[in-house]
């Protein structure tokens, strides 16, 4: 069954420019969200991660600040 990911960026975040190229690569859809844009999603994210930095990835419930492929991969099961 595929995961819910969401990915919570900036336009001007390389990390979040990664993390989202690494869901591309294994062809894992996801929602990203510009929090630069949307302030609403800006604080759901925050109350989410407890971060204000991006990317922030929601995978099913499971927050990961960061890009970190090895964390993704156990998240994703990949």
């Amino acid at each position: 069954m595929a995961k819910s990911v969401t990915v919570y960026s900036t336009p001007t975040c390389p990390f979040c420019v990664r993390a989202k190229q690494f869901l591309k690569d294994n062809k894992i859809a996801f929602k990203d969200i510009d929090v630069s844009l949307d302030q609403v999603k800006a604080d759901e994210m925050i109350k989410k991660s407890g971060q204000m930095g991006v990317p922030v990835l929601d995978i099913d419930g499971k927050i990961i600040v960061g890009f970190d492929k090895e964390e993704l991969k156990a998240a994703l099961g990949i």
